[in-house]
């Protein structure tokens, strides 16, 4: 399953590229996320948490530099999950390329590539997991810009926020709403078309 994301962020191509690589700093923006151990430059340990109603699932994810071209501001990194009950996991790739934009920004353009098994798998249909990584991204995203421009206090709070476990009611309540914008959207189209 392939899915894109964007989002802009208040500082250089480098500046946000650093950030990205630097585990102890973007680990705690991914939702849920806590880091466990920094093998070494390339190679880091994350725990995940996502509770899904009643029931709450804890993932050990690995992530691995794959490529980087500071020359170019792009990183490839390598992800992979496992309940650590045995019920699944995912795997992928997140390519990321850095673009300046006028005012000093960075626009980050993420591609990622994603695989399922086991119950995860189940549970991973597209359209639903779209809406996730949604969510999942604008978490993300808004704790990284704190990291770049926000006070200490203010960057520290963006960081509590998102390392609180992921809800399945609120990614529940995510999809279907979007699930509604995309019937309504479709309905729209069509009568838009039978008008004229």
């Amino acid at each position: 399953m392939k899915l894109e994301h964007a989002f802009e962020v208040p500082a250089s191509p480098g500046q946000t590229m650093a950030l990205l690589l630097d585990a102890e700093r973007v680990i705690p923006c991914m939702p849920g996320a806590t880091l466990k151990e920094v093998v070494d430059d390339g190679n880091w340990k994350a725990g995940m948490g996502v509770k899904l109603g009643p029931v709450a699932m804890q993932f050990l994810v690995d992530v691995k530099l794959l490529e980087r071209d500071d020359a170019s501001h792009e990183v490839t990194l390598a992800v992979s999950g496992r309940d650590t009950r045995g019920k699944g996991g995912a795997e992928g790739t997140v390519h990321s390329v850095l673009r300046g934009v006028d005012g000093g920004g960075t626009r980050v353009e993420m591609a990622t590539d994603l695989r399922f098994s086991g119950q995860v798998a189940q549970l991973g249909r597209p359209g639903v997991v779209q809406d996730v990584s949604n969510k999942l991204v604008d978490q993300f995203a808004e704790c990284i810009k704190a990291q770049l421009s926000a006070s200490p206090e203010e960057a520290a709070a963006a960081v509590t926020e998102a390392q609180k476990p992921l809800s399945g009611f609120s990614l529940a309540l995510a999809a279907l709403v979007s699930s509604v914008k995309r019937l309504f959207g479709r309905r729209g189209g069509r009568e838009k078309g039978e008008q004229a």
